[in-house]
């Protein structure tokens, strides 16, 4: 048991180290990549600050300093958690490289794991200088205490983790069909609304919290951004952490299912 985790481990270092070294050789397309996903929350933090400013100061207890440290927080957070795109199954499948991943040895998930856990490191690499340079500019608020900071990075990989497995199960639809693009996006519109992505959750009607307490997206998105801005209570974030924690056991779980009913419709292709 013990050498089969060491071999695991092997996997995991191996893809992560190639995934560093594959994203460091890009260094200019990965950049362009990061301003496109700065312009995103710019519009929002623009937005809302407008709307506050007209509102008095705030809306919702949010402020325009506590606007900007949320929206900045969203860029390394939105950084952070990406994961594999559904799309990248439909793409597999038709071009055959799901069935050369098959004769592995190792579960596939595991491959993707390693290689998206990897390319964390250079995605916040490259984030640091901008992060610093929206935070000049915006000069947010956030008032940090020992336990957001210790809490931060608990909250950011496990909610990695739980959007990883959501979109790797949703690109397991495939096996039955590989015209899926109106699920994929039903279920991106899903998340922008519900997970804190477009708007604190809090500033949504109380019925839309409600639904998005019952769903996965604000524990991968929203919940980490509360956290390390201060507006969750200590008791509040070790709820989250259970939160987060059942997803990725329930999602895993699903996965294992999914995945031995769907291999079973598999049918190779390529081109």
């Amino acid at each position: 048991m013990l050498a089969r985790a060491r071999d695991y481990a092997d996997l995991y270092l191996v893809n992560a180290k190639t995934a560093i070294i594959g994203q460091f050789q890009y260094r200019l397309a990965n950049l362009m990549f990061l301003v496109h996903l700065v312009i995103e929350p710019l519009i929002y933090l623009i937005v809302w600050t407008n709307v506050a400013e007209a509102q008095g100061g705030s809306v919702g207890g949010y402020t325009a300093s506590t606007f900007a440290a949320y929206y900045i927080v969203w860029t390394l957070v939105r950084q952070f958690n990406l994961s594999l795109s559904p799309f990248s199954f439909e793409w597999r499948i038709k071009n055959g490289r799901l069935a050369g991943e098959l004769l592995r040895p190792v579960h596939p998930i595991h491959y993707d794991l390693g290689f998206f856990l990897g390319i964390k490191v250079p995605y916040v690499v490259y984030w640091l200088p901008a992060g610093l340079i929206l935070w000049l500019i915006f000069r947010p608020v956030i008032e940090l205490t020992w336990w957001q900071v210790a809490a931060f990075p608990v909250a950011l990989m496990l909610g990695f983790l739980v959007r990883f497995a959501m979109l790797w199960l949703l690109g397991l639809i495939t096996f039955w069909t590989t015209r899926v693009s109106a699920i994929f996006d039903l279920f991106f519109t899903l998340e922008l609304l519900l997970s804190g992505r477009l708007v604190p959750l809090e500033l949504m009607p109380g019925w839309a919290q409600d639904i998005a307490a019952w769903l996965p997206f604000q524990w991968a998105f929203g919940f980490p951004i509360e956290v390390l801005i201060g507006r969750l209570a200590p008791d509040q974030i070790v709820r989250g952490f259970a939160i987060q924690v059942i997803w990725i056991a329930v999602s895993y779980t699903v996965i294992h299912l999914v995945w031995k009913r769907g291999i079973k419709h598999f049918t190779a292709v390529g081109g």
